[in-house]
């Protein structure tokens, strides 16, 4: 593997803080490095010390000859006063541009929805995000340096990124180091993680699943050895009471096998046991949608949306920007009343809604934290657990000393957290998250997560964190077409559906001088089509509108029940070999990185020929219904 850039022994401090001590790196042909680390831990620092935008104290970065490094730092911006079209594709002339794959791609990808002659001055903030990232892909670099990517992407435009930056070099050439709190697409993209803790790097192969695995057995190893510290300190402290001490044999730690690892790990939620207490809360009434339909100006959103919303229902919530979930949500909440239909709640329902503005902490921003809990009720039970605010904040990762700060002089993800610790004590029995990840690292993340799993209410997600999603909640619908449809298949049939939504409206457009042409104002790949809606009743009592799929009959049918069968056969065939693989990793040498790394990626092989052949199923089987 080539060498292209490589920092050694770098250090860097501010006036109150050591950032970096000493750390060494290199960055050769073939890596994808994802870097994760908490808040303020340096991560972006190091990224701009690699791209030569920082300065270390001591040190130094070497490029090799004739490598080139691009690099999108979240404070990049664009020219207020070029046009969309000159901000991603500069002077180069349109036959060249719009007959490049490549550029075609990543304006499809990142810029479909955008008026090509608006000034980017006009542009939201994550539309600007979005120009400035499809601006430095359009580049050639042998080296890409990507700060939150990310940020301002729907789920669509992250699965579309992943797509791109995996086939964007050929294989074993071309380097990408990303930063970002994405945990799926680290998981889609990098071969290496490095942690950035304490002033340190710490490298581990593979993506973010890997990385967790490596750091778990890290740690176990690490808590082995300081128990057998405070034993020996115990045993020092009984000599010194009775004298000489009994012989003892020295205690071994046995690496423990991966999939040991988790093997006494109950799953992360006991859905019967949240969905009775959520009924006990909440009655079988929560909130009902009958034929609703919304529109604003005399322009249909929804139309003959039917939902109706069980206790301990998880659900999270899927559609392209602007496709109407923040709607949907106002719906559920109260917030707004739909033009036709009904919405209906329970009785008992308390809903409480943690929205993207952080408004609910404006009015306290001049108090400290400590001032605002004490305000609030003495205690929070979660999973039988009877929690006090200050045991809260210490899960949601407060320390001692950020009690004594006001609201205003925390950091966004600090807010963020805050703002949730406030809403679940008041022990609502619905709750709705709009984007709850914003300014949120992997670990807090996490955090987050473990909090959620022992709450018992309705949980309603809307989030662009593909991870999170299908992390906290249990079922998946979509916002498409103007109605809600229930996905069995997950995030995987939300994109297979707006991919097929996106070629047929490729195919629908004329082609003119026998090229493609990018449509600018529009986008590249435009019309959505639309479905007719049909009630399917699913998940706990959930009834939700969905398309119907066209039914196969005859011998097209009897062919694509055979198909099935031997989709299943073939099914349980890989599910055999894949706990073969398990176990053989189970028994490999933990602390061979490499030959894990192999394992891995053929593991994940096996698990990507499983996706498809489940998405072939469940294709055949909507066709069959």
């Amino acid at each position: 593997m080539a060498h292209l850039l490589g920092a050694e022994r770098i250090s860097l401090e501010y006036p109150t803080k050591v950032v970096f001590e000493d750390i060494t790196i290199g960055i050769g042909e073939g890596d994808r490095i994802g870097i994760v680390g908490r808040n303020g831990d340096g991560k972006s620092t190091l990224m701009k010390i690699v791209a030569g935008r920082i300065e270390p104290d001591s040190g130094q970065v070497t490029v090799r000859g004739g490598t080139t490094v691009g690099m999108l730092d979240q404070a990049d911006t664009v020219d207020e006063t070029l046009t969309v079209r000159e901000a991603i594709v500069g002077d180069i002339p349109e036959h060249e541009w719009a007959g490049d794959a490549k550029i075609r791609d990543i304006i499809r990808g990142l810029a479909s929805d955008l008026d090509w002659d608006a000034l980017v001055g006009t542009l939201s903030g994550g539309q600007r995000r979005r120009v400035a990232l499809a601006k430095l892909l359009i580049g050639d670099w042998d080296i890409l340096l990507l700060d939150e990517p990310t940020n301002h992407l729907d789920i669509e435009g992250v699965s579309w990124l992943a797509r791109h930056l995996n086939s964007r070099w050929p294989k074993g050439s071309g380097a990408l180091v990303v930063v970002t709190h994405d945990r799926w697409f680290l998981d889609a993209v990098c071969n290496t993680t490095w942690e950035v803790h304490d002033r340190i790097l710490e490298p581990f192969d593979g993506g973010y699943a890997a990385y967790i695995l490596q750091r778990v057995e890290r740690d176990r190893q690490a808590a082995a050895v300081e128990q057998k510290r405070q034993n020996l300190m115990r045993k020092e402290l009984a000599w010194l009471r009775r004298g000489a001490p009994a012989r003892t044999a020295k205690p071994k730690f046995r690496i423990e096998a991966a999939n040991e690892l988790i093997s006494d790990v109950p799953p992360v939620r006991n859905p019967i046991e949240l969905t009775q207490l959520a009924t006990a809360r909440l009655g079988k009434d929560v909130v009902d949608l009958v034929d609703v339909a919304v529109s604003f100006d005399s322009t249909p959103l929804f139309s003959d949306v039917t939902w109706r919303i069980a206790p301990g229902e998880r659900t999270g919530i899927l559609g392209v920007n602007g496709a109407g979930k923040s709607t949907l949500l106002q719906l559920i909440s109260g917030d707004l009343e739909p033009t036709s239909g009904r919405v209906k709640h329970g009785k008992t329902v308390k809903i409480a809604k943690l929205t993207q503005q952080l408004g609910e902490l404006a009015e306290v921003e001049n108090d400290k934290v400590h001032e605002i809990i004490a305000r609030q009720k003495k205690s929070y039970v979660a999973a039988g657990q009877e929690l006090t605010p200050s045991m809260l904040l210490e899960r949601l990762g407060f320390t001692s000393a950020q009690l004594q700060t006001p609201v205003k002089d925390l950091s966004g993800g600090q807010r963020r957290r805050l703002q949730l610790l406030l809403i679940l004590l008041e022990e609502p029995n619905v709750l709705i998250l709009d984007e709850p990840t914003n300014d949120l690292d992997t670990d807090m993340l996490a955090a987050v997560e473990d909090l959620l799993d022992t709450w018992p209410g309705t949980l309603i997600v809307v989030s662009h964190d593909r991870y999170l999603l299908e992390r906290v909640t249990d079922q998946q619908y979509a916002v498409i077409g103007g109605t809600l449809r229930h996905l069995p298949g997950g995030v995987d049939e939300y994109l297979k559906l707006r991919d097929a939504e996106e070629r047929a409206g490729a195919a629908g457009r004329a082609t003119s001088a026998g090229r493609a042409r990018v449509d600018g104002r529009v986008g590249a790949e435009g019309a959505v089509s639309r479905s007719t809606a049909s009630d399917d009743r699913v998940g706990a009592g959930s009834t939700v509108s969905r398309s119907a799929d066209p039914t196969l009959t005859g011998a097209a049918a009897h062919a694509a029940r055979k198909e099935i069968g031997a989709i299943e056969r073939k099914l349980e065939k890989l599910g055999k070999e894949t706990a073969a693989f398990h176990a053989k990793m189970a028994e490999h040498d933990q602390s061979d990185f490499e030959g894990l790394g192999k394992l891995t990626q053929e593991l994940q092989a096996l698990e990507a020929e499983s996706e498809s052949l489940e998405e072939r199923w469940l294709e055949l089987s909507e066709q069959l219904d």
